[in-house]
């Protein structure tokens, strides 16, 4: 049997894409390409629906502009990929929980938070079935969103393996501490900076990411440190720049208060570099026992964590060979299979 399922594919089409755009086109066009007898109605909301037109779409997909309130059709399917629903009405419902840190802490705009919260509890309560990437996600679901643990559905991420050629052996690495995410107050980019200080030259910490909330903090903690002289902020860039980063750099610190999944981390150990990360939120879940884990709280864990990997190359590489068995096991396909078995469940 056949489907015809449409999704919100407004985050597919983002000039800038991080974490819920990349998720967003992994699982649109490999829907499209394993499950070719079914339909796709790829929907784009009204600011993203002009840059849409960039890509060409698979040849079982199409292009539907979407209007908070209106389609010229009742949807048999829908899904939200970012824990969102349009006010239409569907027959069956899913929708992707990525994270619920907007909740829990101020790590965003008073105007975000209260946005967010609406579009998040309106998604819970109209969803047949949640996907969450992760059990902690899962259990964020549960207890504030008031979703029985028997419509959620555990789903994570997957990441995409570079081409061995290009991963470079831990010994012919620079001196690099990458850092990849937002430049913003929950991924603790200050603290990193600040423990950056007890790591000798020549090491230098590279932060790529566009600025988030709170990134004036940020910067004041590189301007103040003793160590800014080999400190870089490189900002947003593109995959190929950043596959560069990845394949120079010696050491990942990815240090957040709290994540929904965490895909740098994966997506360094794919890459061969060994990973500190946080022993909390999803971070553990995700990493297993394959990173550095350390209290992201506390300035002297954080420390102690650079400055061992920093002096040991066989623990750079006891936990490289650990990292890129552990990425192996977070597949894309492996999503968008499960995925399509939600579709099926729901269509059932």
């Amino acid at each position: 049997m056949s489907l015809t399922i449409h999704l919100d594919a407004t985050y597919a089409a983002d000039p800038r894409p991080t974490g819920v755009a990349n998720y967003s086109r992994e699982l649109l066009f490999g829907l499209a390409e394993s499950f070719p007898r079914d339909r796709y109605g790829f929907c784009y909301r009204m600011h993203r629906f002009r840059k849409s037109f960039q890509a060409d779409l698979p040849s079982n997909a199409r292009r539907v502009p979407l209007i908070d309130h209106l389609l010229p059709f009742r949807p048999r399917l829908f899904h939200g990929l970012n824990q969102r629903l349009p006010r239409l009405r569907m027959r069956r419902a899913v929708s992707t929980f990525h994270d619920l840190f907007v909740l829990t802490s101020k790590y965003s705009t008073d105007a975000f938070r209260e946005r967010f919260a609406l579009q998040a509890r309106d998604a819970a309560a109209r969803s047949d079935l949640a996907i969450c990437v992760s059990a902690f996600t899962a259990s964020q679901v549960e207890d504030l969103l008031g979703v029985p643990a028997a419509r959620i559905r555990i789903i994570p991420h997957g990441v995409r393996l570079p081409d061995p050629a290009s991963v470079r052996p831990a010994e012919e690495r620079e001196p690099l501490i990458l850092f990849v995410g937002a430049l913003q107050k929950r991924k603790n980019v200050a603290a990193l900076v600040n423990a950056f200080a007890r790591v000798s030259a020549p090491w230098e910490l590279i932060l790529i990411g566009g600025q988030g909330y709170g990134w004036e903090a940020i910067e004041a903690a590189v301007a103040a440190s003793p160590a800014r002289d080999r400190i870089q902020r490189i900002g947003y860039c593109d995959d190929k720049t950043l596959a560069s980063y990845y394949s120079r750099a010696a050491i990942f610190a990815f240090p957040s208060l709290d994540e929904g999944f965490g895909m740098p981390v994966l997506e360094a150990m794919a890459w061969g570099l060994p990973v500190l990360t946080s022993n909390r939120s999803s971070l553990p879940e995700v990493a297993g026992d394959a990173a550095l884990l350390v209290d992201p709280t506390k300035a002297s864990s954080m420390e102690e964590g650079l400055v061992t990997l920093t002096e040991s190359l066989a623990e750079r590489k006891r936990l490289t060979d650990m990292g890129r068995n552990r990425a192996a096991r977070f597949r894309w396909e492996i999503a968008v299979a499960s995925t399509h078995a939600v579709y099926r469940e729901l269509a059932g």
